[in-house]
């Protein structure tokens, strides 16, 4: 900016006025005469040109406010006596700081529209009210915790003028308005890629950073290491320091240990030594944090928790100790001496200086979190963490601790006795592998011997659950017991004391529960009105609870005759698996469900003199999987059901029929079904066979344009073109599953090349031409391949280019029988992230043992079967202790080197849910191998028969061995 006067009255002024004649300074110079002065309140209008602006401003105000005038206008400079002064500066900063002082109060107010042009204004005028002003705004704006006001091209722009202009407050405030709120708004903006660094270092150092987890932080930082090396507008001296620099304030103890090991693709020192890290706390994390609390030095592994946080997700830390927990929360003031006894008496499952923790880490409340996720992480003490959320987290709603296997119903009381406010609990587990259709020839339990049987420290004495959870309290509104298969009808009627405030219950899978049970769980909690039962034993006694009157209904007449049953208000029913129900009470319960949004019948004896009943028109999820209805009950429900958005119709053969007749496939009726749902539904998530035969692209649009989860499988053979073209029949596709499919490599090339935001692929017992050309294209995307019995021809060379292709957390190889020893390796090193592996009749993978698939530390659920035999005796021991995630590990014995596997009763994990160990028949052919292998005077191998499978499986309490007859 410059300024000029001419030294003359350039116009007749009033006494007491001067015109100001702003030129702004950017604009080129020119001979055109100067404009009519305007007054001060014609400035909020357009300005009549955009390069000068002629003022006429009273002299005094403009004396007293700002030490530029005062200077110019009532010092020793010739423009002192003048009417009329030239200014050159910031037109636009020069108008604003005109209208602040001369506009009413009450019409100017200081935005992030105006902020820099005040500011730059202000600092040249020299106007020291307006800098307090802007100063004062700025730091009101970084107070505000409730929401980002301002964006973040805002923050940017301003810290460059900060920089360059040296206006420290608005460099003190950025990084932490930056920091607060960092989930809010700035990783889920398009501009965090353009934060120049020192601001995204500066906000990371800032004690208010809010992240939901340390993970979320490292793949912000990772983003933005990426964006700034390809974008050309980011100016980044030198990237690999920077790199280095930002990922060093990563606590790198409390990344997942599945996302640390992902991070070695693409920065494998930092990945290497995060897992490395991880791997030696669970060692001995106590000694660790013995250390670093003498050293005062705990900040590397304190959770990041400040007054401005909602949700604290832990999920996948099995390094995480209840220790990690409570010295986030202490005050960093503690002396170390009492830091040191915490953590030891949490350590020991205890907490007796529970009482004195509080009194002097009582102002360390964090009132905003409302969600607590500990799923994944076994080695967490629940009591003293149940302890640790009421004390820390006292508007807490939400908490998670799913795949916590040890999570006992004690805990479930404990946690509604202290943190009586919460509403919603989550603690499901993977589901049992045995079913009730598989034949069982034996089965036998014992008690775990690592239970945790001292719990008296946390639990209280009462024998009762009724006397020490006052109900009346209590805000459960939503429990998740899903796979808790130790959970009993006794539980079942404890948890029913909630039934003034519980909607929701899922207990899919609590196999111990009978039809008596959930009855009474039914009969106590009226309210609720979503369910997931499945594979329970739901069923007739279950059904005439909730269609019977409600007794406490205080309206028995209802115009709708149903409205009085508790079957009328369902929203959500899933009744999967459940097989002990008659036609009639089917039908009984589906003509009583108007409302249903979600409903789940598969495998369950629903037949359409039930269906036909349904009189519902809310359905937004329907699925009626392998039961024998047709089309005569399912097209009316189709019909009346617009918002249908899922719909899986998998196994239904009766939907060729009508009234007990095949229609012909050259008749008009035949592609009834595909009808039906492309003239009513915009469906999102399919899952159909049989009647789903579409022959032309125009048959699926536009009704599947919103399609992102769609499985095809047995019943239909989608035509060439179909397939190809499903990227452009469902732009948003997702998941994609094809069964007994004819593909090729022109369909499996497009879909991966073509379908951008696809996620999953699996193909499974296809047909056709597929070769390694289908997977030579980069499928960024892609995590999840499943490739079964269809890629018979790939090499250790088709898996190096798969894994440079994309990046899998999920592989499932059938029938790969050119693999060997060295595709370990490949697997391990190409997919470090790798939390699901199954491998089936894949050559001699595991000839020579499994040592590299146990440098997949990520691993969650392993099979291995018919992959070679060299897979040794100490194989589930060994890969519980080398894999801290594994839940779930399926064996062959054919594979075994010493002829069978070691089976601990206390795995050293505390993860693992189950083993499965398959046998197979043998032949009666002398030299009859278990490969399926004749001997050399038979020219036909015969494929392997499978005559039984060995499960172990653990519940929180004991381990039950079952021989079931079928191969799981």
């Amino acid at each position: 900016m410059s300024a000029a006067g001419d030294g003359e009255d350039g116009a007749a002024v009033a006494a007491g006025t001067v015109v100001l004649e702003i030129t702004d300074a950017a604009a080129s110079p020119s001979s055109a005469p100067p404009p009519p002065p305007i007054p001060v309140s014609a400035l909020d209008a357009p300005l009549p040109s955009p390069t000068v602006v002629a003022v006429r401003a009273d002299r005094s105000r403009l004396i007293d406010s700002s030490s530029y005038f005062r200077a110019l206008l009532g010092g020793s400079f010739s423009e002192s006596g003048s009417g009329y002064v030239r200014i050159s500066c910031d037109l636009a900063a020069a108008v604003q700081v005109l209208r602040y002082l001369f506009d009413p109060p009450a019409s100017f107010a200081i935005s992030h529209h105006n902020f820099l042009p005040l500011l730059e204004g202000a600092l040249f005028l020299a106007v020291e009210s307006l800098l307090a002003d802007c100063e004062r705004w700025f730091r009101t704006v970084r107070s505000r915790s409730s929401s980002m006001v301002a964006p973040l091209d805002f923050i940017i722009e301003a810290w460059y003028f900060a920089q360059k202009h040296g206006v420290t407050f608005v460099e003190d405030v950025c990084p932490g308005y930056l920091a607060q709120n960092f989930v809010v708004q700035v990783i889920s903006s398009k501009l965090f890629a353009h934060i120049p660094y020192d601001l995204l270092y500066s906000t990371i150092e800032s004690p208010h950073l809010t992240v939901d987890s340390e993970k979320q932080l490292c793949e912000a930082i990772l983003s933005w290491v990426s964006a700034s090396r390809q974008s050309c507008e980011q100016s980044v001296s030198n990237p690999a320091d920077n790199q280095l620099s930002l990922l060093s304030k990563v606590r790198v103890c409390l990344l997942p240990l599945g996302f640390a090991a992902g991070t070695k693709r693409n920065c494998f020192e930092f990945g290497n030594n995060a897992v490395c890290m991880i791997l030696n706390l669970l060692k001995d994390s106590l000694q660790t944090l013995l250390y670093t609390v003498t050293d005062d030095n705990l900040d590397s592994y304190r959770i990041r928790l400040t007054e401005y946080s909602k949700k604290i997700v832990l999920s996948g830390c099995p390094q995480l100790t209840t220790q990690f927990l409570y010295i986030s929360a202490l005050p960093t003031d503690l002396d170390a001496v009492f830091k040191r006894t915490i953590v030891s008496d949490v350590n020991d499952g205890c907490l007796n200086h529970y009482n004195a923790l509080v009194k002097k880490a009582k102002t360390l409340s964090f009132r905003n979190v409302r969600i607590v996720d500990l799923s994944k992480c076994p080695n967490v003490h629940f009591g003293a963490a149940i302890l640790w959320m009421k004390w820390a987290f006292p508007e807490l709603r939400t908490f998670i601790a799913s795949y916590c296997l040890l999570f006992q119903f004690e805990d479930l009381q404990y946690l509604l006795l202290r943190c009586p406010w919460i509403n919603e609990i989550n603690l499901s587990i993977d589901t049992s592998v045995i079913l009730s259709k598989y034949s069982i020839i034996s089965s036998r339990s014992e008690v775990r011997r690592d239970v945790n049987r001292n719990l008296s420290s946390y639990y209280m004495q009462s024998g009762s659950y009724g006397t020490s959870v006052n109900p009346v309290f209590s805000n459960i509104s939503k429990l998740i017991l899903e796979g808790r298969n130790d959970i009993t009808d006794m539980n079942l009627l404890e948890i029913s004391m909630l039934k003034s405030s519980l909607c929701y219950i899922n207990i899919k899978h609590c196999t111990l529960l009978t039809d008596d049970g959930i009855s009474t769980l039914l009969l106590n909690c009226r309210k609720m009105h979503s369910m997931v039962l499945s594979y329970t034993s739901f069923g007739n006694h279950s059904i005439q609870t909730l269609c019977s009157s409600d007794p406490s209904d205080s309206f028995p007449y209802h115009k709708d005759e149903h409205a009085h049953v508790m079957a009328s208000r369902l929203q959500e029913l899933h009744l999967e698996g459940c097989e002990g129900i008659s036609c009639a009470a089917m039908s009984q319960l589906v003509s009583n469900m108007n409302i249903v949004k979600s409903l789940c019948l598969r495998e369950t004896p629903l037949a359409d003199g039930a269906l036909c009943n349904f009189v519902g028109s809310s359905l937004e999820y329907l699925d009626i999987s392998e039961t024998v209805v047709s089309m005569v009950s399912l097209a009316p429900v189709i019909r009346r059901n617009s918002n249908l958005s899922c719909l899986k119709t998998a196994g239904c053969r009766n939907l060729l029929f009508e009234q007990g007749e095949v229609q012909s496939t050259s008749g008009t009726k035949y592609g009834r079904f595909l009808q039906e749902i492309t003239s009513t539904c915009y469906l999102e998530d399919v899952e159909m066979g049989w009647a789903f035969c579409p022959v032309q692209v125009d048959d699926l649009i536009p009704s599947f344009s919103k399609v992102r989860r769609m499985t095809v499988g047995l019943g239909t053979t989608l035509p060439e073109n179909i397939l190809h073209a499903l990227p452009e029949i469902c732009p948003f596709l997702e998941s994609l599953v094809l069964r007994f499919q004819v593909i090729s490599d022109r369909v499996v090339r497009n879909l991966l090349e073509s379908s951008t935001n696809l996620q999953v692929l699996c193909l499974q017992y296809c047909l056709g031409s597929l070769t390694s050309f289908s997977f030579q294209t980069m499928a960024p995307a892609l995590r999840i391949l499943r490739l079964q019995w269809v890629t018979p021809w790939i090499t250790n060379d088709d898996l190096t280019i798969l894994t440079q292709n994309c990046n899998l957390v999920e592989l499932w190889l059938s029938g790969c029988k050119l693999l060997d020893s060295s595709s370990q390796e490949i697997i391990s090193s190409g997919w470090p992230n790798l939390a699901c592996l199954q491998l089936e009749e894949c050559g001699q993978i595991t000839l020579d043992g499994v040592n590299s698939i146990l440098d997949c530390k990520a691993l969650e659920e392993v099979l291995l079967r018919h992959t070679g035999r060299g897979i040794g005796r100490t194989i589930i021991t060994d890969a519980i202790r080398e894999l801290p995630l594994l839940r779930k590990l399926a064996l062959d014995l054919c594979d075994a080197s010493e002829g069978g596997y070691d089976t601990p009763n206390v795995p050293e994990g505390k993860m693992m849910r189950s083993v499965r160990m398959s046998r197979c028949k043998k032949s009666a052919a002398a030299g009859r191998s278990c490969f399926g292998e004749a001997p050399p005077s038979s020219s036909n191998p015969k494929p392997v028969q499978h005559r039984e499978t060995v499960v172990l499986e653990w519940s929180s309490r004991q381990l039950t061995t079952t021989v079931v007859e079928e191969r799981l």
